[in-house]
């Protein structure tokens, strides 16, 4: 996929002006391309507190991708494995708030998220029969709030 070619050209060039170790390994999940970053001691810097980072070197590299291609990028970026761990912990955060929401009837507004935490909360919480949840509020205040269905 080109648009996985002009990412890894961008980050690796990025990683070179840095001097950061890492290995860059490219996939495709239901058409959108995924860059990873692996294997470096100083990649954690590039994830940054609570991947602010991660996700402006995401959107910077979607432009670059954009300018070279002409096209708009959904590719999405991870370094050093953090989105898998968020992902796993937010599965489990949606899905015990959704289970707690279930026993106490009281709805539960989560802190403010990034887009694609709440997403991820929002696919867990959709396994738990019961109950539902909605996105409230502007960027970057957006919260999932998780009641039970009617």
């Amino acid at each position: 996929m080109r648009e996985g070619d002009i990412a890894a050209d961008y980050l690796e060039e990025l990683l070179d002006i840095l001097d950061y170790d890492g290995d860059l390994e490219m996939n495709v999940e239901a058409g959108r391309a995924i860059v990873s970053i692996d294997g470096g001691d100083d990649l954690e810097k590039l994830v940054g507190e609570r991947g602010a980072v991660l996700e402006a070197l995401q959107e910077l590299t979607r432009l670059a991708v954009q300018q070279a291609s002409g096209n708009r990028s959904r590719l999405m970026l991870d370094i050093a494995g953090w989105r898998k761990t968020r992902r796993d912990e937010l599965t489990a955060l949606g899905t015990r708030t959704a289970k707690e929401v279930l026993e106490s009837g009281e709805s539960v507004r989560l802190r403010p998220m990034t887009p694609f935490e709440r997403k991820v909360v929002h696919d867990a919480v959709a396994k738990v029969k019961g109950v539902v949840s909605e996105s409230e509020g502007e960027e970057p205040r957006r919260q999932v709030v998780i009641s039970r269905s009617a």
